[in-house]
């Protein structure tokens, strides 16, 4: 056995552990840009919350709202403007994985100049970025464990993750309090891609035996709690255990990165503006189905843990919890067109090489047009 581990991670979690925010943000700065939405924080009064903890620690915020949904390098572009004319020394993220992932590449962006995509593709590279602290208010993206910020450039479609450990966060807050505002629909996309981020790292080429350990532990806590929280039936523990879930996914991916469905799906949501759970709902378990025979015991492993019996049910396993999360869908009814087939195959190679090279199958083209036919 050999392998290597890196995750400078630095979590905070637990109930009421938000009410520290204060106190840990200025141990990194003086003047805060708060990275938000325009919706739920507002809304539920979270903001105005954490707005009175950093000022009753003495300091000074700024919020920018301008976030929406598979983030944009303009919006990306508009945080780093707002940060400038503030004088910020300090990224705080509210919200969910969209608002996390803007706010690592605005903390970049700010320290850097060129074009942000360039960075994404590797032709530019750099190791600053000002101090981020990210506060999950879903329980999802992982990406408070993990050093990826993923960005949409609307001018190519191209939907792909800024990289390094200077966008991992000095401190995440992960305070399963702030998850139980989530509407219904919210709470299974993101707690999809929860299970999806830990399938995929335990299946990924590039899986070592931390990532496992942090993937199984996941998927087993999913079973535990997303159906009974979706049916307005689970407590307290049950949101600890899936919003533990989502962190344990976030920093399996850091380890092992992502395979077939985020690899094929990023393309879906960069092109149509599809909400990434839904993507991954329509795409998961066609992918599966043809993938099972080539990791027989890793996908028998993953069905048991959901309730399964092996490898031949995993896919059948995965419908029925979509069903139970009314999340049983195609990409067709998410704006996806015949007509897009092409373009979105072509651009997984492109923008998700690596992740497509991960999966237990490697898919030829022609085999990735097939499995998006298959998920309409």
């Amino acid at each position: 056995m050999q392998f290597s581990f890196n995750l400078p991670v630095n979590l905070l979690f637990g109930f009421g552990t938000i009410n520290e925010i204060g106190g840990r943000a200025a141990a990194y700065g003086k003047k805060a840009l708060l990275v938000t939405g325009r919706g739920s924080a507002r809304k539920s009064g979270l903001l105005d919350r954490v707005l009175a903890l950093l000022g009753a620690a003495g300091l000074e915020t700024a919020v920018y709202d301008q976030v929406e949904p598979n983030p944009t390098v303009p919006q990306v572009g508009g945080g780093v403007k707002a940060l400038k004319e503030f004088g910020a020394d300090l990224v705080i993220a509210l919200g969910g994985g969209s608002i996390m992932d803007a706010a690592k590449c605005i903390a970049f962006m700010a320290k850097n100049d060129g074009d942000l995509m360039d960075y994404v593709f590797a032709r530019k590279s750099s190791t600053e970025a000002f101090p981020i602290i990210l506060v999950p208010t879903t329980c999802g993206t992982g990406s408070e464990g993990n050093g990826f910020g993923v960005v949409t450039d609307p001018a190519t479609g191209d939907k792909k993750s800024l990289r390094g450990n200077m966008i991992i966060a000095r401190l995440s807050i992960i305070d399963p309090e702030l998850m139980t505002t989530m509407p219904k629909g919210v709470l299974a996309d993101v707690g999809f891609d929860t299970l999806c981020h830990c399938m995929e790292a335990y299946l990924s080429a590039a899986a070592t035996p931390v990532s496992n350990l942090y993937a199984l532990e996941g998927i087993s806590l999913v079973q535990q709690s997303l159906v009974s929280l979706y049916r307005g039936q689970g407590g307290l523990a049950e949101w600890e255990k899936l919003s533990w879930a989502s962190t344990l996914g976030g920093m399996a991916i850091g380890l092992a990165g992502v395979t077939a469905p985020h690899g094929l799906e990023h393309p879906v949501s960069g092109l149509r503006n599809v909400t990434h759970g839904k993507g991954l709902a329509a795409l998961t378990p066609p992918i599966t189905g043809r993938s099972a025979a080539a990791a027989p015991a890793k996908y028998a492993e993953i069905s048991r843990r959901l309730g399964g019996r092996d490898e031949r049910d995993c896919a059948g396993v995965l419908r029925k919890l979509l069903a139970d999360i009314d999340l049983a869908i195609g990409l067709g009814s998410q704006g996806v067109r015949e007509e897009d087939v092409d373009w979105m195959a072509e651009n997984a190679l492109k923008v998700s090489a690596a992740g497509v090279a991960n999966h237990p199958v490697k898919f030829s083209l022609e085999e990735i047009k097939e499995i998006y036919r298959t998920a309409m």
